[in-house]
């Protein structure tokens, strides 16, 4: 098999793994949302929220650091595998155990401190798992990563119909989410080279020179990313966090197969500049940009136009006011467009220092907005201040890479993109279905139709991506 078409295989394994594991989410969070309720799920929210800021503040770049280190011909791979290992375990381990002491100091009901206590557990697993995946992405291995999510999901899911049934209180769920992740981190352990702690000066020199301006800025992206959901639990009831999580989680979705395309195509980036190959870096990075805005902008256009129908049919009746935080929170997939792929960029030049300033500069906006507005307007307030920071990170990060590698991107495919998009808004908010998923396969037919029509994609590069024979 060509280096070409074991990378087209590889994206599209996985982007299948994530379609079908995106609908067992889904599934899963339809069950847990009706199970729970708005206040409960208020409760969900806000413990998983706090332990995503944490999990977020310190991820540190690890998947994307363990990527890019073992695509460079520097060190032995499995030393430099080794040394990754250990230090994810110490630094997760530290995080995720001060986590739930720090959520002791919080006004909220003990269900939900206990609940922190139990999936930090999950969260801690979720932490090893960036190497990991780190690994597997650079050698192709697409299949692995794919079964062990589908694995957890389904440990999940099955757990979730199990205690719907027997109508399980609040902690439960906590309880069989974590055991989820656990299992999916056993089972990538399972499958990797054998590894073991080890600490070796120079390639811990190396890491930490690598890793710490990506870590500082994954540190101040978690104030603007999960500040909201941190800080709008002090200033609301839990049923108003409720129905703003539940349309943080369909909008989780997109940001997920975001970071999922890019996580793939990001080794690319970093091969192609780090030997010169000045061309093919940007034709990649051009490709980088199209394929996220083929992917986001009609999930975009899709979740504004359905917000409501697509919140009943999650949570029922209850949660039908989501529907309008859906239809807010849509228009921060611009900005994620943008921030996904170029701080993607970024850190494959090697230019993560000179972004620190952006993160910062948006985490202090934003955390000072969540305060200003978030008392004021609520879960509306926080929507808006999480529009305007994911925009101005996205507008910010493209301004460095043009600044550093005199890249522009062509808007050509984009436009056909917003057009084919605009065609399927025109279908799916006109023509009345008796049920959301009906009008949500109505757009992705004529999504694709359109895209095939305005040639975005031809029929001779699907051809050529399906061919996978040497």
């Amino acid at each position: 098999m060509t280096l070409k078409r074991k990378i087209a295989h590889n994206t599209i394994v996985q982007l299948a793994g994530k379609s079908i594991s995106t609908v067992l989410g889904l599934i899963t969070i339809f069950l847990v949302i009706r199970s729970l309720g708005a206040e409960k799920f208020g409760w969900y929210t806000t413990a998983i929220g706090f332990l995503q800021f944490v999990g977020i503040f310190s991820d540190f770049g690890f998947t994307i650091t363990t990527a890019n280190l073992l695509s460079e011909p520097k060190f032995d791979k499995q030393k430099l595998l080794n040394n990754l290992f250990t230090l994810r375990i110490i630094t997760a381990a530290l995080f995720q155990g001060i986590a739930p002491l720090l959520f002791l100091l919080f006004p909220y009901p003990i269900e939900v401190k206990i609940a922190v206590a139990i999936t930090s557990l999950s969260f801690f697993a979720i932490s090893i798992n960036h190497v990991f995946i780190g690994y597997f992405q650079t050698h192709l291995k697409a299949q692995i990563i794919t079964v062990g999510e589908l694995i957890g999901r389904s440990v999940l899911l099955i757990g979730v119909i199990l205690l719907t049934k027997i109508q399980a209180a609040f902690l439960p769920f906590m309880i069989i989410l974590t055991s989820a992740s656990i299992i999916n981190a056993l089972y990538l352990f399972y499958r990797m080279p054998k590894v073991h702690f080890e600490f070796d000066r120079e390639i811990l020199k190396a890491v930490f020179q690598k890793i710490y301006p990506t870590a500082l800025c994954i540190i101040f992206n978690s104030f603007y990313l999960q500040g909201d959901r941190v800080i709008l639990p002090l200033f609301t009831v839990q049923s108003q966090v409720g129905f703003y999580g539940a349309a943080y989680r369909v909008l989780d979705v997109i940001v997920q197969i975001a970071a999922l395309t890019m996580g793939i195509l990001s080794p690319l980036l970093v091969y192609f500049y780090s030997r010169d190959q000045h061309t093919e870096f940007k034709k990649h990075l051009q490709m980088s940009f199209d394929l996220m805005a083929l992917l986001l902008i009609p999930m975009m256009i899709g979740a504004s136009a359905l917000a409501e129908p697509i919140m009943r049919f999650v949570g029922g009746d209850e949660f039908v006011g989501s529907g309008k935080i859906l239809t807010w929170l849509s228009w921060t997939v611009l900005g994620i467009c943008m921030g996904i792929v170029y701080g993607y960029t970024a850190l494959a030049i090697n230019k993560q220092k000179q972004a620190v300033w952006i993160y910062l500069s948006d985490a202090i906006i934003s955390v000072v907005g969540y305060f200003i507005f978030i008392p004021r307007f609520g879960i509306y307030g926080a929507a808006g201040v999480t529009i305007f920071s994911e925009i101005y990170a996205g507008t910010m990060l493209m301004w460095l890479v043009y600044k550093n590698t005199d890249f522009t991107p062509k808007f050509k495919s984009v436009i056909k993109i917003l057009l084919s998009g605009l065609i399927m808004y025109l279908c799916i908010k006109y023509i009345k279905l008796p049920h959301v998923l009906l009008s949500i396969a109505l757009g992705g037919i004529v999504y694709l139709i359109s895209i095939l029509l305005f040639k975005v994609v031809s029929k001779e590069t699907i051809r050529e991506l399906l061919q996978f024979k040497n």
